[in-house]
């Protein structure tokens, strides 16, 4: 009964949004492609702030209220893969959207795959449940902040995704802005936001099938391996940070070919707060007493990020890769 009652939640919650836009566009277009009241204007007149303006409201106050009554963050989780694919939409579909056809549907089509796998990843991962936990970086600083958490959370979990989220998606907002020819540079930028998807993919599954391996291990009273080192996790410790990063950056190369090279901003401040997750998930990894030397080694001889030759524990490349 519980996963029903998150899953009608997660499915109504977004709804105030999509309505509200859905009732602007219906006042634009039946009044003849223009508007005159001081609402619906400075909507049509304001994409991006419009945007922020749905997101404060919808995602950061509306989402935090229901946070603080279920006393879990879980619905912002599985909402990172669905929210760029409402704003690659809006951003198509607002009223001073300009844009290359060709350009615009390839970005969708490819937004849409993104989001299917990494929402099959997520739900995959929590066993097909919906909001059973919430992220694990959550909990504990709900234990560090203990009484004082129903306030902070707001801008831990809330506001800053704002700037994540708003930020990884500008790329949306300059291919909708400006219409220019498809050229060798979209080929680029597809051939590398197709390659962050399947790295991405093949990563996941890999430690995916490595959890599940360990889990019927312990099940079975033996003894689980401590650490992944195989396929794409023996040339990197976080190949699907890579495959993730891969993504969002192909997407800039949209933006830089259009002129708003600026637009990098979003991803390398995405990129910079994944470093910091780095960081904490293997700080996480080294107090789990079975894996920390295993993974200490495995810290010495293989790259964080970026596939490469496995390392020697004395240095240099190893001979056996």
């Amino acid at each position: 009964m519980g996963n029903l009652k998150n899953v009608v939640i997660a499915l109504v919650t977004p709804l105030p949004s999509i309505f509200f836009y859905l009732s602007f566009l219906n006042h634009y277009y039946q009044n003849g492609n223009s508007t005159s009241s001081g609402l619906w204007a400075w909507c049509l007149h304001h994409p991006f702030l419009l945007a922020n303006a749905l997101f404060f409201v919808n995602v950061n106050i509306l989402f935090w209220v229901i946070g603080l009554l279920q006393s879990s963050h879980w619905m912002i989780d599985p909402y990172w893969t669905v929210i760029p694919v409402l704003f690659v939409h809006y951003y198509a579909t607002h009223p001073l959207a300009q844009y290359d056809w060709w350009r615009s549907r390839v970005v969708m089509l490819m937004t849409w795959i993104w989001s299917l796998r990494l929402s099959h990843n997520y739900f995959r991962r929590e066993k097909w449940q919906w909001g059973v936990r919430e992220d694990w970086r959550f909990s504990d600083m709900r234990h560090q902040y203990g009484k004082n958490w129903w306030w902070v959370s707001f801008f831990a979990v809330y506001l800053s995704q704002q700037v994540f989220i708003i930020g990884v998606c500008l790329p949306f907002y300059a291919v909708h802005s400006v219409d220019k020819p498809w050229n060798i540079w979209d080929v680029v930028a597809v051939a590398v936001c197709i390659c962050g998807i399947v790295v991405a993919y093949y990563a996941d599954t890999e430690l995916h099938n490595f959890v599940s391996r360990n889990e019927k291990l312990k099940e079975q009273g033996m003894p689980i391996v401590p650490n992944l080192d195989k396929g794409l996790w023996r040339y990197s410790r976080h190949p699907n940070y890579f495959g993730e990063q891969l993504w969002w950056w192909g997407l800039v190369i949209f933006a830089w070919n259009l002129g708003q090279g600026c637009t990098f901003v979003g991803s390398l401040i995405n990129s910079m707060c994944l470093a910091y997750v780095t960081v904490l998930v293997e700080n996480r990894m080294m107090k789990q007493e079975y894996r920390a030397e295993a993974y200490r080694l495995y810290q010495k001889t293989t790259s964080v990020w970026i596939p490469w030759y496995k390392s020697s524990p004395s240095g240099g490349k190893d001979k056996n890769t």
